[in-house]
């Protein structure tokens, strides 16, 4: 037996109205509540949450007009939009069924009602009520889920000229809706520069949906971007929105655009032209309003040469070009960079690491970081982790090796023991066990690096 749902308010000032909806209602939904006087509503929607308002139209004031139906109606909508509301009469007829429906009501019912025909009529309303709250709990949990993100990206941390160049043209293109392309090598904040766009735009209190491109299979790619309907395949079991229509009215951001094949390009390239989605097994095309931000680590102009990018797809994306710099070009910005993510992550662990030393510094920009800025965060990260100082040193940085640099250590994965245990042995190895030389040049005391090894079994 499926259990009741729905709480459900009856406004209609007809005592035997209110009877026979009572009488039949609570016999299919969890719980009903009848109310003679249109005036206690906003009271009753202060203290309960009801999912369907059945409401007279013609209240004793005002017999036939509908007038005082149509004015608690639009009062109900101002303290609760997501609510259903049901309008009755017994003097209804299509132009006021009509208005009803303009106003906001959900639908429209006359008295007396066949019992069939109202139960049908209030089970849709409620799951109406229903889906509006669930995509309103929805929005809001994206919400602050961008904004918790947004948070972590909110400083866009630089202070070269080519940094500079960035957010002039960040802040001339923000406020419009161009479609952006943002290129630089992986690492170098392609996201963040896409959120600090669409955090300055008309559209930042929408959502900003991010989508890793080259994540998406073939099979999947036009379901997951363009939604589809219940049973256009064998598990559509029932309908789902794609990422354009998530989207709607923010930002959609295609992060490693150079990485979708060529027939993909053309189904992508015919939605941004029309402004419109159909999902997989529907004909029906829905309309979508969105900010397009794109991303990509290689170079497009070189790919359409090559034949294995779409030249019109290129021009319906690039409007504008913003071109990240690579760490190495930024040099100045590494100390900057440096204190922000000691400052992150030593609040994040919980440790008392204020700083770096001169010589920290000069050694992190000497280094060629071909992993940019990620690598640098998370070196930084592991070093505000691993060291037991309050001023990071030299040795708290175990950096990945130069072209040519003998000295320095291939790691075959980043994992953090194997990373440590591998970097103890070569500095062990470098001064022939000497205790005292490799803690100094680790920057450990012999108490720490003796520890380690007793750890490591070295």
């Amino acid at each position: 037996m499926t259990s009741k749902k729905g709480k459900i308010l009856v406004v209609d000032d007809d005592a035997d109205v209110l009877q026979a909806a009572r009488l039949f209602l609570k016999q299919h939904v969890k719980s009903i509540e009848t109310e003679k006087d249109p005036n206690s509503i906003p009271t009753l929607l202060k203290n309960n949450r009801y999912d369907l308002i059945l409401l007279d139209m013609n209240f004793t004031e005002d017999v036939s007009s509908g007038k005082e139906g149509f004015f608690w109606l639009q009062e109900i909508l101002k303290i609760d939009p997501s609510i259903a509301v049901i309008l009755i009469t017994a003097y209804g007829d299509i132009d006021k069924a009509v208005q009803a429906v303009k106003a906001g009501a959900t639908d429209f019912v006359l008295k007396p009602w066949k019992n069939e025909k109202l139960l049908t009529t209030v089970m849709s309303a409620m799951q109406l009520t229903d889906s509006k709250r669930e995509v309103a709990e929805l929005k809001e949990t994206q919400k602050q889920i961008n904004s918790d993100i947004d948070h972590h990206y909110r400083d866009i941390i630089g202070r070269s000229p080519a940094m500079i160049n960035v957010f002039n043209t960040i802040e001339k293109v923000a406020a419009t809706d161009a479609n952006v392309l943002i290129l630089g090598e992986n690492g170098t904040g392609k996201e963040v520069i896409a959120r600090a766009l669409h955090r300055r735009s008309a559209r930042h209190e929408n959502v900003f949906m991010n989508v890793d491109m080259g994540a998406i299979t073939e099979s999947l790619f036009e379901s997951e971007l363009f939604g589809y309907v219940k049973g256009a395949f064998t598990d559509a079991k029932e309908d789902k929105a794609g990422r354009f229509e998530l989207a709607n009215g923010g930002t959609l951001f295609l992060d490693e655009i150079g990485n979708l094949p060529l027939p993909l390009q053309s189904k992508l390239l015919t939605v941004l032209q029309n402004r419109k989605v159909n999902r997989v097994g529907s004909a029906k095309s829905k309309e979508i309003d969105i900010r397009l931000v794109c991303a990509t680590n290689q170079s497009l102009k070189e790919m359409v040469a090559d034949s294995t990018f779409r030249q019109d797809l290129l021009f319906r994306i690039n409007t504008i070009e913003i071109q990240l710099p690579p760490l190495r070009d930024r040099i100045e910005d590494i100390e900057a960079l440096t204190d922000h993510f000691i400052k992150l992550y030593s609040k994040k662990y919980k440790k008392e690491v204020s700083g770096c030393s001169k010589e920290t510094i000069k050694k992190l920009e000497k280094h060629s970081w071909p992993g940019n800025v990620r690598e640098l965060q998370h070196s930084v990260e592991r070093a505000v982790i691993m060291s037991e100082s309050a001023i990071l040193k030299p040795g708290d940085f175990l950096l990945t090796p130069e072209a040519g640099d003998s000295e320095q250590v291939v790691f075959d994965d980043y994992n953090l023991e194997e990373v440590e245990k591998m970097v103890l042995r070569k500095a062990l190895k470098k001064h022939e066990g000497n205790i005292s030389k490799a803690a100094e040049e680790l920057g450990l005391t012999r108490a720490s690096l003796y520890r380690r090894m007793d750890k490591y079994g070295l």
